[in-house]
C-alpha cells in the first residue's frame, strides 16, 4: 500500500475543526492540502494577524505616549522620556528569544491566546498611571518594560504559521502575517493621537488631563481603547485556532539550531531588515521633531511618521509573495541595494553646513527605506524554510521514510531560526534611535549604509551566486 493511501484514512478520522489539537498534518500532500489544510491554515492565518497586530499596538504604544508626558505635567527629562520609549525595545527583544522556543513546546492556539491576554495587564496599569502626575518614574519604566513583551508575539506567531503551509505557500503566509501584524505601529501611531483628544471612552476611563496650553486630553484613551480588542482576539484565539501536534519540540531538539550556520547568516540578514524597519519606525517622529521641526513647526512627526511604517508593513507581504515567485534571495538583495540608495538620499537632504536641508527629500527617502525594509522582511522568511528544506532532503538521499523525517526536522529548525532571528533583529527597535541619541545623525546613516553593504555581499555569496551552497 502506498504512503498515500496509508494516511488518507488518517486524514479522514482527523478532526481539523476550530479549537482542536491536530495529530496529522501533511501540507506537502496536494489532495490533503486542496481538501482540508488551506481552510485549517487560513483559518489560523486569519485569526493570527489581529492577534499579532494588537501585540504590536502594546509593544509600540509608548512611542506615541512618552511625546504627550510633559504637556500634562510630567517632570521627566529628556533622558528619561528616550529610556520610556526604549525600554519596551529590550524587553520585546529579550522575551521574543523566550518565546520563539516555549511556543512549539505549549501549543500555537494556547500559547497565541495567552500571550494575548497578559497585554491586557501592561495597558490598564499605563492607562491609570497617565492620570496621576505623581506616579513615579519607576513605575513608568515598569509598565514599559511590560508593554515591552508585546513585542516577543512576532517570534511565536510566525513559527506558529509556518508550521500550517506548504513550501510554495509559505512566503506569502508569513508576509500577510507579519506584514498585517507590523501594521500595528502606525496604526498606533495613528490612531493614539486622535483618540486622546476626545473622552470618547466616556466617564468610566477617567477625565481629562489639561495641557499647559489649557486644551484637555485623555492621555489615558491611548492604552484603554485596545483593551476591548484584545478580549476579543483572546476569545478568538482559543475557539477557533489549532495547536499542531506536529509542530510540537521541545527546546532540547530546537537547540539544534545554534549549530547551524545558516542560523546565524539569516539572522544577520534580517537585522538588517526588520532590525532597520523597527528601529527607524521608532525613531523617526523624535528625528523629524529634533532635525526640522525648529525649521518648519509644520514638520509633525506625528503627522508623517506613521507613514513609513505603513508601507513597511504592507510591502512586507510584497517581499514573502515576491520571494515565492523569483526566489527569496532575488528579492532581500532588491531590499539591501534599496535600503542603502534611500539612506544615502536621506543623509543628503539632512541640515548641513548652514543649509536647513530639505524635508521632503528627508521625508521620501526614508518612505523608500521602509519600503524595502519590507520586501525584505518578507523575503527573508521565505528564505529560511527553503534553506532548511533543501539541505535535509539532500541530506536525507532517496528514502521516502527518511525523506519524510528530514522534512520534519527541517520544519522545526525553521520555525526555530525565524522565531531566534527575529528576537535578534527586534533589539534595532533600542539600538538604532540610541544611535541617533548617541552619535551625529550623518555618521549614523553611514554606518547602516555600510551594513546594508555588507548584508548584500553575505546574500550573494551563500544564497544567489551561481553555485551558492544554499540557493533560496
Amino acid at each position: 500500500m502506498s504512503t498515500t493511501e496509508e494516511k488518507a484514512p488518517d486524514h479522514r478520522r482527523e478532526n481539523y475543526g476550530p479549537g482542536r489539537t491536530i495529530s496529522t498534518w501533511e501540507p506537502e500532500d496536494p489532495g490533503f492540502w486542496a481538501a482540508t489544510g488551506s481552510k485549517v491554515a487560513n483559518r489560523n492565518l486569519w485569526v493570527s494577524v489581529p492577534a499579532l497586530l494588537l501585540a504590536f499596538v502594546v509593544w509600540q504604544v509608548w512611542s506615541v505616549t512618552v511625546v504627550q508626558l510633559s504637556k500634562v505635567g510630567f517632570t521627566f527629562s529628556e533622558s528619561q522620556k528616550f529610556w520610556l520609549t526604549a525600554i519596551p525595545g529590550l524587553t520585546g527583544g529579550t522575551f521574543r528569544l523566550v518565546y520563539t522556543f516555549v511556543g512549539p513546546v505549549v501549543g500555537q492556539r494556547r500559547w497565541t491566546t495567552f500571550s494575548t491576554i497578559i497585554l491586557i495587564g501592561p495597558l490598564l496599569w499605563l492607562g491609570f498611571a497617565v492620570q496621576d502626575t505623581s506616579t513615579p518614574y519607576w513605575v513608568m519604566v515598569v509598565i514599559a518594560a511590560l508593554c515591552g513583551i508585546g513585542g516577543a508575539n512576532f517570534a511565536s506567531s510566525m513559527v506558529n504559521i509556518g508550521f500550517f503551509y506548504p513550501k510554495a505557500r509559505k512566503g506569502n503566509a508569513n508576509g500577510i502575517n507579519g506584514g498585517l501584524g507590523n501594521l500595528g505601529v502606525s496604526v498606533v501611531q495613528l490612531v493614539a493621537p486622535i483618540v486622546i483628544t476626545a473622552g470618547i471612552l466616556g466617564p468610566p476611563a477617567g477625565g481629562p488631563q489639561k495641557q499647559k496650553d489649557g486644551t484637555e486630553v485623555w492621555l489615558q484613551n491611548g492604552a484603554f481603547l485596545w483593551i476591548p480588542l484584545l478580549v476579543v482576539m483572546t476569545l478568538a484565539a482559543w475557539f477557533l485556532m489549532n495547536d499542531l501536534k506536529v509542530a510540537a519540540a521541545p527546546f532540547s531538539r530546537q537547540k539544534i539550531i545554534f549549530q547551524r550556520k545558516h542560523n546565524w547568516l539569516m539572522t544577520v540578514l534580517y537585522v538588517g531588515t526588520f532590525g532597520s524597519f523597527i528601529g527607524f519606525a521608532s525613531a523617526l517622529p523624535n528625528l523629524i521633531n529634533n532635525t526640522f521641526t525648529p525649521i518648519n513647526s509644520a514638520y509633525s512627526a506625528t503627522k508623517y511618521a506613521w507613514v513609513g511604517p505603513f508601507i513597511g508593513a504592507l510591502t512586507r507581504w510584497l517581499g514573502g509573495w515576491l520571494g515565492d515567485k523569483v526566489g527569496g534571495a532575488r528579492c532581500t538583495m532588491i531590499s539591501f541595494v534599496g535600503m542603502a540608495a534611500s539612506i544615502i538620499v536621506v543623509i543628503n537632504a539632512l541640515p548641513s553646513g548652514g543649509d536647513n536641508g530639505n524635508f521632503w527629500v528627508f521625508y521620501a527617502g526614508f518612505l523608500c527605506a521602509f519600503l524595502f525594509s519590507g520586501i525584505g522582511n518578507g523575503s527573508t522568511f521565505r528564505q529560511i524554510p527553503v534553506i532548511f528544506l533543501n539541505q535535509h532532503r539532500t541530506a536525507a538521499g532517496p528514502d521516502p521514510q527518511a525523506q519524510e523525517e528530514a522534512r520534519h526536522q527541517a520544519e522545526m529548525e525553521a520555525g526555530a531560526v525565524t522565531g531566534f532571528s527575529s528576537a535578534i533583529a527586534a533589539y534595532g527597535f533600542f539600538f538604532i534611535p540610541a544611535m541617533f541619541a548617541l552619535f551625529p545623525v550623518t555618521s549614523s546613516l553611514w554606518v547602516f549604509v555600510a551594513f546594508y553593504v555588507v548584508c548584500l555581499g553575505v546574500c550573494w555569496w551563500f544564497y544567489a551566486r551561481p553555485g551558492a551552497e544554499a540557493p533560496s
